[in-house]
């Protein structure tokens, strides 16, 4: 019967637990500091804002379509990604021999290269769910904007159309966080290859993605230069800010107890 080693239980649960709590740390940390994911939602509230006071939505909904278009490509990407996984699996003993041909490969047996690729492959499965539950958001966006409040019509009052906005531009956050998750999902998948070489190798590439992932989210040019259009700096969020979170906080407590 096939058993991991220590250090491959070790390096396999540093990788679960480390990509559970960067998803949390970010998650949480966008409330209270300047990144990528805070600085787009106001962004994407000001777009639905905009678009609610337009004639016209065509400029917008070719937006909305490129977005939804690349997404659909990397879902696609993951179902070719995933074919050539399984097709390896079910050719262990040639992965064997490529293995045993690279230096300090740390172990070869053919059960646990199997068991690493059925783990390789659930990866891809969990990116493939979260792509395709983004394009089904993204077209509940699609929804939403052509039941906007037309331009010229009297029959919203400001803060219908606000409301309106901010509820879209929600929707369409979702959809881009669930994105995000497929594209992270990606990310550890580059760092799990290489527990096939060693288990060292895999914890040192699973730290690195970590600090690439905060320095894009945290620290990226682009982040201050998406800042900047709001004249916002990077760091943490002001007491003003926090404030407006709030409210929106409290908007989407009452959503979910409405539902209920």
């Amino acid at each position: 019967m096939m058993t991991l080693s220590l250090l491959d239980i070790i390096a396999l649960a540093f990788f679960v637990i480390s990509w559970f709590s960067y998803a949390q740390f970010a998650r949480l940390r966008a409330r209270t500091t300047h990144s990528l994911s805070n600085i787009l939602r106001q962004l994407r509230v000001d777009w639905m804002m905009t678009l609610t006071r337009k004639e016209h939505q065509i400029a917008d909904a070719a937006l909305l379509g490129n977005v939804e278009r690349t997404v659909t490509f990397f879902a696609s990407t993951t179902i070719l990604v995933l074919a050539g996984v399984l097709t390896l699996l079910a050719s262990a003993d040639k992965a064997v021999e490529v293995l045993q041909s690279i230096p300090f490969t740390a172990d070869t047996a053919t059960e646990k290269v199997q068991l690493k690729l059925s783990l390789l492959s659930l990866i891809f499965v969990f990116a493939f769910f979260k792509f395709t539950w983004a394009i089904r958001q993204f077209g509940f966006v699609s929804v939403l904007m052509g039941a906007a409040p037309q331009y010229r019509s009297t029959e919203y009052s400001d803060e219908e159309r606000e409301r309106f906005a901010r509820h879209t531009a929600k929707v369409l956050d979702q959809a881009g966080h669930e994105y995000n998750n497929g594209l992270r999902a990606y990310y550890f998948a580059l760092a799990f290859l290489l527990w096939f070489i060693h288990p060292y190798a895999f914890i040192a590439a699973t730290t690195m993605v970590i600090l690439v992932l905060y320095r894009r989210e945290y620290r990226a040019r682009v982040l201050r230069a998406l800042l900047s259009t709001k004249g916002l700096e990077p760091g943490p969020i002001t007491v003003a800010q926090e404030s407006d979170a709030a409210v929106e906080s409290a908007e989407e407590v009452k959503d979910r107890k409405a539902n209920d």
